[in-house]
């Protein structure tokens, strides 16, 4: 673990805004000086726009320019994304207009799993602050900038934390979900390390099911959003259903839409880059009301 920076000169679709407000992160925090502090795998970075490009310093496990590469999903081109994606409609093309610096992070398989479960019917402020507690409790101290940071904690970590002390922590309801996903994975009940190599997402989404707390849509969050990558998921939520409604859907009563019906015009719209396509809309939707 030591102190790295690395400066990326050449770069598009990469809005430090876009990307770690959008929905799919928790740890990442936005500074003063408009940059934004995370911490994920074991490694606490620093991410500021420059004069001369994105400006990456931290510390860092490994080499931090395939750190960065491998996280921020640097070898992917949205361009060509976004080319495909607005080619749709003028509603895609306006929300991709919005949300032009979106990149889908590669965020650690577990981390993600048991922040999605924390997420079920919970606001952004109150998710990010469980997290925070439960790392702080159960995971390593990274100190940065004279400042104490924490990385998430492993199963292992994990693996002796009572329902109760989740409950202290203000998990609520979620607790006992967290307490027995942890177990199944110890366990392997569900083996993650095996999810990567399936190659259908629906068996892949059929095990995330199998784990404690974890419906369709925080399955499709967890498909989307972690190192699986999976883009050929629409995951739904009182956003999704509302853009999905005013814009082609049209019913009286947005919440008579059924999740069946938006996803058969996902599927049939945005194709296989469906993921995408909902975290262009998603963010649109939501920040302008």
């Amino acid at each position: 673990m030591k102190y790295q920076e690395f400066l990326l000169e050449k770069y598009d679709s990469f809005n430090l805004k876009d990307i770690f407000e959008c929905g799919q992160c928790f740890r990442w925090n936005e500074e003063p000086d408009k940059s934004y502090t995370g911490v994920f795998g074991n490694n606490v970075l620093n991410v500021k726009k420059t004069e001369n490009g994105i400006l990456f310093k931290g510390m860092c496990e490994n080499d931090i320019i395939n750190t960065v590469i491998d996280y921020f999903d640097l070898e992917r081109d949205y361009n060509e994304i976004k080319n495909v994606l607005s080619k749709i409609d003028d509603n895609m093309k306006e929300s991709i207009k919005y949300g032009e610096g979106i990149r889908i992070l590669n965020q650690d398989l577990w981390e993600t799993i048991i922040s999605f479960i924390i997420s079920a019917n919970n606001n952004i402020p109150r998710i990010k602050g469980i997290i925070e507690r439960l790392s702080k409790n159960y995971g390593k101290k990274i100190v940065f900038n004279n400042k104490e940071y924490y990385t998430f904690p492993t199963p292992e970590e994990l693996k002796d934390v009572s329902v109760e002390a989740y409950r202290q922590l203000g998990l609520g309801f979620r607790d006992i979900r967290v307490y027995e996903t942890t177990l199944m994975v110890i366990d392997k009940v569900v083996d993650i390390n095996k999810l990567k190599d399936m190659k259908e997402t629906s068996d892949i989404r059929n095990e995330l099911l199998k784990l404690s707390g974890v419906g369709e849509k925080v399955a499709d969050c967890i498909l989307l959003f972690s190192t699986l990558k999976r883009f050929d998921v629409f995951p739904i939520d009182v956003w999704v259903r509302r853009v999905m409604n005013d814009l082609y859907i049209h019913k009286e009563d947005e919440k008579s839409v059924s999740k069946k019906e938006i996803i058969n015009l996902a599927n049939k719209k945005f194709g296989k880059l469906e993921g995408i396509a909902q975290q262009y809309l998603f963010y649109w939707r939501r920040e302008l009301g």
